[in-house]
């Protein structure tokens, strides 16, 4: 019945539709009088009946969907199969069919005529055709979405179509649809309802799709802003007209747990309707409505809690007055579990704090609000989440940048920013910087925060200040209160007043009247008040006490006279003027209470001073000009405080900044690339606010230029950029003088190692031209003396030009002639260091030619002939006879630069030999009186004729020259032997085609080619062939007797066999490292002196020599890797040297030779773990060095720690059980595979098995807890549990495993893991206590022996206990591969060290267990290293090795 009176187009219809919850709905009866669908039309139906529907419309307007609702219901059934043209030709229609109906509706509602049947066609038009339009939006909207998630990965032969049903038409009419609702939702439509609010269900229904629409991931992205706009405007109009607010509430929250994305949405539109629309209560619902969700909740509600989250710091950005009025709902939040709603409360925080509570003129209400969230803030910089200390560090940093941190939190804020640089999170330690850094750049004390300046500056202010005060002190008078005044005359005026009620006496009477009114009353009696004043006219007499009593009585009978006067004119003035102040009094006190009440009130509460004509001169204004001239002092004082207090600040946050100085410069090593980063931008911001210690943090970053990380080279050259390249100055030359000036800074007592950092970061300057000529001009003009300038300036200019033609070889190559004539002029003898660096600035030339231009340009030489070389050659023989501490290395440097730039280096060199030892000649008859010549040889019979330095000189000459020509035959001869050659055979194969073009092939070519090929001269066998060529010319020909070179090893072996005669500790060092470079051209030579070289370095007394032969034998080690490797233990034994140079030294030796695989690692490497605890921070620091670089080898420590565990842990090593444990943290600390964790879980069980001692155990054990265990590592544990049990008696054995499986019981375990651990830690307690048991009873018993192990006593501990293979006083080891290999004349292959662990063998023989040579490695001839007696020295049939 309704379907039919819906279609008899009839107004007064007497059914409703009632606006369902799904399509389904109205297909089914839903009660009498409801509009029911009564048939759905097919998908070919469609078109025919919108084209009916647009005519009804044009006929009968928005009323026609009374008779056509079936026709577009049927589309939104079947919306998938429709055609796009009928969609979208209906969603056209039904906005012409709503905006038509939303244009009538104003005139039908205000229409007094209008009948209840039409007021009721027209409600159903509208739920129908809104229904409808609302219906097609959805649709539309999800078809949106769908196809979005299909063209991620478009594929198929629907792709085009997917295109086109997904096209731009629903984007276009998205606007004007929400436009649309939106005009029909700002009418006054509940007068279609009766005049009562509209349906609840027809709200829904509009607000919908825009929910529907919001859900859309990609609403968020900046082309659909003005689609958020209307949605956010449509929603305000819904909320403002038809009471949507609890609704809106609800939908919000739960879209804000479901749509991560909506977040940032619906804060801008919460923002829009709290501030266009008035809804601030909004805020406060949603606020409150999020704060009552439970903390457990949001605890495992991730997504939910993450839209909150962001929503609440959306919102804070946008209002954060409103959110500040509302953020007490919130504040619990705090305490929870979820780390994200505490991020998000806590940045509301401070938004707040940035932009509502800032500035001095707060009320004390807020800035008490201020205080409590910088506390809370503060608070949670300890945070136990790191995502939540790393965000508050943020937002103090946005606090600290913005200006709105109260000073009286700064210091405090400082302190705890401090001490989270030692946090584990590198999120939070970077972030600590970060706010370090902005602390620095925002300090309110100064741009210079020097702890020295402004210590002297606190210190003499706060002399000042005492001064002041000490002065004001001294010359203030007392001043007294009107209340002490009263106090003070408080007797004689109860005195006078008790007696007013005794009877007058002879002769006295009442002269005192009471005044007309009562203000002369009160000025009467505040008169003779006032002529009691103690603190004027009583004081003189009070002064006379002791000295006047006949005076001081008459005093008092005055004061008493006029107080009794005063009492009685206060009574009749409270008879006279009752009631009336300030006569008046409580009327249960008695009268003389009230009397003395009164007076006090008056003479309280008057000036003094005033109406009081009679009181005597200077009585109240000598007072009144005292205190006058004291408020300026006052006010001065006030001052000197603050400044004090502020130095006082400053001083403070200096110390902290400081502090953080001295963390910071030691996370410039660090793995992570931000961590380092952040560092040197701290480092350079505190650089440039004048901290002095940020200099030598910024002279620690130059290391890092070789960096392998772009990031961070770029970041220190960006550092060394802003601090030296950005000098201040108005013109060029004042610029350039000021970057000099502060490049020459650095260069006051630079090592080596900065100079050559400096000297990278300069010439990628000077490439990418930023460095300006003007500098380079003045750096010549200092360098040249035009510019005036000190010595160590003219040595700075020489070094930076040096530095500069790195970059640009042309800077030194255009001004040659300069620097030798300068440089190397006759007054070189004054200055070596100048003519050091003048030799090292034209080494430059060589080194930076750039040798990619081909390899057919031949090597940049000077001719022999050249000036540089004759002065080179003349300064060195002259200062040859002159005691000097520079010319030795300036020797070196000039014989370094001969043989990289002079054609026929060898010549010049023997021919400075030979001038040098000639003069030493002459020197020794001279002395000696001889006259014939004497060779070379004889030098050391009558050396003791020779001065030390001459000698020394000389035997540095003889050591600088061996070298350079090894390194001239193997770098220089052997590069331009491989340069001829492939100019030959590129020239042949040139012949070779220019002969086939012209088809003639000789039979000669081919058969050169062919020889050269038999005798193996091309390719890598040419290479081969000529380094054999180098090798024998060292082996063969430097050292024998035609060579010039071999007529000094002599002289340079006996100075090394007889330290007592040459005892001077230059002279020592000089002919150590001579030997050293001399045993560095043949390996036959070095295998016969090998034993001498190394017992100078075990025995020398000397530390210099000690280092510079570690340092020879690692070069050794290097060149003749066969030859030194049995002697590595002796090597490793400087590990352990007293003199701490010498252990650093060995340190940085044995870093290189193991990381380059030149040694094999198995003993070294538990000699290098002791360094990890050794008391210098430089040798500690090369040791985590090196193991952090070795880590990074394939499993290289997880292989080695088997063996340093069994090497440290033995008794006679000498290592603690506490250093163990700090060693084994560090290296356990590179075990990051869970394979690695499990192998060794398994490998230390067993190791049980063969330790012998209770140290052992304990150690074992102790390394089984820095392991966290998986659960194949627990089941491991179960599998060995035979290995340990029988250890678990020791308590501290127990204890270890214990802690072992603490872990397994935490909750969040599996079950089935928890039983297994449970079931071993049974069996360990069953195990501990059987053995508990056993040791009772033989204590009973006492019949048990003690074992040996229990017996023996751990050796003493020292830290640098000597090796027993190397530093004891046994006999000297010969290796057995030495004697082998002492013929061999042909150089083997350097072989490439295989890495075995005895930890991996299945051997469990306690000999394997030691840290003890093997016997194949033991040698079995011994030379004594000890000192000999001469007994021994006779029977021996070695060459004894002996400093006697």
């Amino acid at each position: 019945m309704a379907a039919a009176t819906a279609r008899g187009a009839v107004p007064e219809a007497a059914w409703e539709f009632r606006l369902p919850l799904n399509l389904a709905d109205l297909l089914r009866d839903s009660g009498p009088g409801c509009y029911v669908v009564q048939r759905v039309l097919p998908a070919s139906e469609l078109p025919p009946a919108l084209t009916a529907f647009r005519s009804a419309f044009k006929a009968h307007g928005a009323l026609a969907v009374l008779q056509h609702f079936d026709s577009l219901y049927s589309l939104l059934r079947c919306f998938q199969a429709a055609e796009t043209a009928v969609k979208e030709d209906a969603l056209e229609l039904m906005m012409c069919v709503v905006s038509h109906h939303s244009n009538e509706l104003p005139a039908i509602m205000h229409d007094s005529g209008l009948s209840r049947a039409d007021c009721a066609a027209h409600l159903n038009a509208l739920k129908m055709n809104c229904y409808l339009l609302t219906g097609l939006v959805d649709a539309f909207e999800t078809e949106t979405c769908r196809n979005a998630l299909l063209e991620v990965n478009p594929s198929g032969k629907n792709k085009k179509n997917r295109t086109k049903t997904s096209g731009s038409f629903w984007e276009e009419e998205r606007e004007p649809v929400l436009h649309l609702l939106t005009q029909l939702l700002q009418l006054d439509l509940r007068q279609l309802w009766g005049g009562s609010a509209v349906d609840e269900e027809f709200v829904s229904l509009m607000t919908g799709s825009c929910y529907h629409i919001l859900e859309n991931p990609s609403i968020g992205l900046q082309k659909y802003r003005a689609t958020r706009e209307a949605v956010t405007h449509l929603l305000a109009a819904v909320l403002t007209h038809y009471d949507h607010m609890f609704s809106a509430i609800v939908k919000i929250t739960q879209m804000l747990q479901h749509f991560e994305h909506v977040a940032p949405v619906f804060a801008q539109a919460v923002s829009l309707w709290a501030t266009e629309y008035g809804l601030k209560s909004l805020v406060g619902e949603l606020l409150r409505e999020i704060g009552q969700k439970f903390p457990q909740d949001l605890a495992h509600d991730t997504s939910g809690v993450k839209g909150y989250a962001t929503f609440i710091t959306e919102l804070a950005e946008q209002i954060p007055a409103l959110v500040l009025a509302n953020m007490s709902v919130l504040l619990h939040l705090l305490n929870g579990e979820s780390y994200m709603m505490r991020n998000a409360i806590l940045a509301a925080m401070a938004e707040v704090l940035v932009r509502v509570l800032n500035g001095d003129q707060l009320e004390e209400a807020a800035r008490g609000t201020r205080d409590k969230f910088l506390s809370m803030l503060q608070s949670h910089i300890c945070d136990i989440h790191g995502f939540v200390r790393s965000r508050v560090l943020q937002l103090f940093a946005r606090i600290v940048q913005c200006r709105v941190l109260p000073l009286t939190q700064f210091q405090s804020v400082v302190s705890v920013a401090v001490g989270r640089l030692k946090d584990k999170s590198v999120m939070v330690v970077k972030n600590a910087i970060q706010l370090l850094a902005a602390f620095l750049s925002n300090n309110p004390f100064s741009c210079k925060l020097s702890c020295t300046d402004l210590t002297e500056a606190l210190k003499k202010e706060v002399q000042k200040l005492q001064e002041m005060r000490d002065r004001d002190r001294s010359t203030a008078a007392p001043v007294i209160t009107s209340e002490e005044e009263w106090e003070a005359m408080l007797p004689e005026v109860r005195a006078a007043t008790q007696q007013l009620f005794q009877p007058l006496q002879e002769g006295e009477e009442e002269v005192l009247e009471v005044g007309e009114t009562v203000e002369s009353t009160s000025e009467q009696i505040t008169g003779l008040l006032r002529k009691l004043n103690y603190n004027c006219s009583g004081q003189s007499w009070m002064v006379s006490l002791a000295f006047c009593p006949d005076e001081l009585l008459m005093f008092f009978s005055w004061a008493v006279s006029l107080s009794r006067s005063a009492a009685r004119l206060t009574r009749k003035a409270l008879c006279h003027f009752q009631g009336k102040e300030p006569f008046s009094g409580p009327a249960e006190e008695s009268e003389e209470a009230t009397i003395l009440s009164v007076l006090k009130r008056l003479y309280t509460g008057s000036c003094p001073g005033e109406n009081s004509e009679d009181s005597p001169r200077g009585s109240s204004s000598p007072q009144a000009e005292e205190v006058v001239p004291d408020k300026q002092p006052q006010t001065e004082l006030a001052k000197q405080e603050m400044l004090v207090q502020y130095l006082q600040d400053a001083y403070n946050f200096s110390v902290k900044i400081t502090e953080a100085l001295s963390l910071i410069s030691k996370m410039m090593h660090e793995n992570c690339i931000s961590v380092v980063q952040e560092s040197i931008e701290f480092l350079v911001t505190a650089s440039q606010f004048g901290v002095p210690q940020a200099v030598l943090g910024v002279r620690r970053m130059l290391p890092l230029i070789w960096s392998k990380e772009p990031g961070i080279k770029e970041a220190v050259l960006d550092a060394y950029r802003r601090l030296y390249l950005s000098p201040s100055g108005k013109s060029e030359r004042a610029r350039a003088q000021s970057l000099v000036h502060s490049l020459s800074l650095i260069m006051v007592d630079a090592s080596l190692g900065t100079i050559q950092c400096l000297e990278e970061i300069i010439s990628e300057f000077v490439q990418k031209d930023e460095i300006k000529p003007a500098v380079i001009q003045l750096l010549w003009e200092r360098f040249t003396e035009k510019s005036q300038c000190s010595p160590l300036e003219q040595r700075a200019a020489v070094i930076l030009l040096g530095m500069m033609a790195r970059g640009k070889p042309e800077i030194v190559g255009s001004n040659l002639d300069v620097l030798v004539t300068v440089g190397l002029s006759e007054k070189v003898c004054e200055d070596y260091r100048l003519a050091q660096e003048v030799c090292n600035a034209i080494s430059k030339l060589a080194t930076n030619r750039k040798p990619a231009l081909e390899q057919s340009n031949a090597p940049f030489r000077l001719p022999q002939d050249h000036m540089l070389f004759a002065s080179l050659s003349e300064t060195l023989s002259k200062g040859f006879a002159q005691p000097s501490g520079h010319w030795i290395p300036f020797m070196e440097t000039a014989v370094t630069l001969i043989y990289k730039l002079a054609e026929g280096a060898g010549d010049i060199c023997a021919h400075i030999l030979q001038m040098c030892s000639q003069q030493a000649l002459e020197k020794l008859e001279e002395a000696d009186g001889q006259k014939a010549g004497v060779s070379p040889n004889r030098v050391s019979d009558g050396a003791g004729s020779l001065p030390t330095f001459m000698l020394m000189h000389l035997l540095s000459l003889v050591g600088q020259v061996a070298l350079q020509q090894v390194q001239y035959l193997e770098v220089s001869v052997s590069t331009e032997l491989r340069r001829r050659r492939c100019l030959r055979e590129e020239e042949k194969s040139k012949k070779h085609s220019d002969s086939s073009m012209k088809k003639q092939r000789p039979l000669s070519t081919g058969n050169e080619t062919t020889m050269e090929e038999e005798l193996g001269l091309v390719g890598a066998s040419a290479d081969d062939t000529e380094a054999e060529l180098i090798r024998s010319i060292c082996e063969t020909e430097l050292l024998d007797d035609k060579h010039l070179l071999s007529a000094f090893v002599p002289l340079v072996l006996k100075v090394c066999k007889n330290p007592g005669l040459y005892s001077d500790p230059a002279l020592s060092a000089a002919a150590a490292l001579s030997l050293g470079k001399v045993c560095m051209i043949s390996s036959e030579f070095c295998s016969s002196h090998l034993r001498l070289l190394l017992t100078m370095m075990e025995k020398s007394t000397l530390p210099g020599v000690r280092s510079n032969l570690i340092i020879a034998a690692g070069d050794l080690a290097i060149r003749f890797p066969n030859v030194v490797e049995p002697w590595t233990s002796h090597l490793c034994a400087r590990l352990r040297d007293p003199c701490p140079s010498v252990r650093h030294t060995a340190g940085l030796v044995m870093t290189h030779l193991i990381l380059e695989d030149m040694i094999k690692v198995k003993g070294q490497v538990s000699e290098m773990a002791t360094l990890l605890i050794d008391p210098e921070e430089a040798i500690m620091g090369l040791a985590h060095n090196f193991f952090s670089e070795l880590s990074n080898k394939d499993n290289a420590i997880y292989n080695l720690l088997p063996d340093i565990i069994s090497h440290l842990s033995d008794p006679n090593c000498g290592i603690e059980e506490e250093p163990f444990h700090t060693i084994m943290r560090h290296l356990f600390s590179y075990i990051s595979k869970d394979k690695q964790r499990e192998s060794l879980v398994e490998k230390l069980c067993q190791r049980f098995r063969t330790v012998r001692t209770d140290r052992q155990y304990r150690d074992l054990s102790y390394c089984l807890t820095l392991l966290p265990l998986s659960e194949r590592g627990l089941q491991k544990l179960q599998d060995n549990f035979d290995c340990f049990a029988d250890k678990l008696q020791d308590p501290a054995v127990y204890s270890c495993f214990q802690t072992l499986l603490a872990r397994f019981s935490r909750a969040g375990s599996k079950p089935e893991i928890k039983a297994l651990a449970e079931d071993l830690e049974q069996k360990m307690s069953a195990s501990h206590n059987r053995g508990l048991d056993s040791a009772v009873t033989c204590q009973e018993g006492s019949a048990t022996p003690v074992t040996e192990a229990t017996k023996q006593k751990p050796t003493r501990s020292s830290r640098h206990q000597p090796l027993s293979t190397a530093n004891s006083g046994e006999d000297f080891v010969t290796p057995h591969a030495f004697q082998k290999q002492k013929c061999a004349q042909k150089r083997r292959p350097c072989k490439k060290a295989v890495i075995t662990f005895s930890s991996d063998e299945e051997n469990n023989s306690e000999d394997d267990l030691l840290a003890e040579l093997r016997e194949e490695e033991t040698p079995t001839k011994t030379t004594p290293i000890t000192r000999s007696s001469a007994r021994q020295a006779r029977r021996g049939n070695h060459l004894p090795l002996s400093f006697d």
